[in-house]
């Protein structure tokens, strides 16, 4: 992988500055003139720049959140290290032809995530998401960390961001997991489409993630002061 340094735009992520963490996660590389449209066909978000998505299963379940990478001549796909089998598999068995290859690399690069824009060196690709600013960068690039497991779990409680094997796992839909603004409302179809349009259109998508007082019983993610959980929505 060859990234670049790129700007990012300001976030209104509202935590205290904590720092730098390492995050468990794979890369993956696609290449092909179809890479673009193939990655588009399989998720929740329209892929016309970087952003995030989602690939869900048949039934709507969450396979894996990924922030989707888009450099000159390849993208690349972040995800949750335990879920990359699974995501590969999806992927692999559907490119029925395609102009689609996909490369892993993992091993070559870490991937961390920072609260604010820090400055990186040209060798680290720097990213502005909805979670914070995504850093990746080659094995050879020492990044220190500055931010411990209780402290990112206090920056998500705080902006209710969700997280792979705590609220984002295959037993949820994205909707139901905090991801219903990377599932767009006017794309045409893809893999568990149907059953996430038709929750929303019968507003039925069950479960929503919340922000709670402490103590919170069935915590997915337990903050200082509150919590997150994954509670039964009520009706309107």
């Amino acid at each position: 992988m060859h990234p670049v340094l790129v700007d990012v735009e300001n976030h209104s992520l509202e935590s205290e500055s904590m720092g730098v963490i390492k995050l468990d996660s794979y890369i993956l590389i696609v290449r092909g003139k179809d890479r673009v449209s193939f990655i588009d066909g399989l998720s929740t978000n329209k892929i016309d720049g970087d952003c995030a998505t989602v690939f869900t299963t048949k039934t709507a379940k969450v396979i894996d959140l990924v922030d989707v990478i888009l450099m000159e001549d390849y993208l690349a796909i972040v995800g949750y290290g335990p879920y990359k089998e699974n995501l590969l598999n999806h992927i692999s068995s559907r490119i029925l032809g395609q102009d689609v290859n996909i490369g892993d690399a993992t091993s070559n690069n870490s991937v961390y995530l920072s609260d604010s824009d820090i400055i990186v060196t040209p060798s680290v690709t720097k990213r502005s998401t909805w979670r914070g600013w995504l850093l990746i960068a080659p094995n050879s690039e020492d990044i220190e960390e500055t931010m411990t497991e209780q402290e990112f779990s206090e920056y998500r409680v705080n902006n209710i961001i969700p997280y792979q094997g705590k609220e984002i796992t295959p037993q949820n839909h994205p909707l139901a997991c905090g991801l219903g603004h990377l599932v767009h409302q006017a794309k045409g179809c893809y893999i568990g489409q149907e059953i996430l349009a038709r929750m929303r259109s019968r507003g039925r998508q069950g479960k929503e993630l919340v922000r709670l007082e402490n103590p919170v019983d069935g915590a997915t993610t337990v903050g200082i002061s509150h919590s997150l959980k994954i509670v039964r929505r009520k009706s309107n």
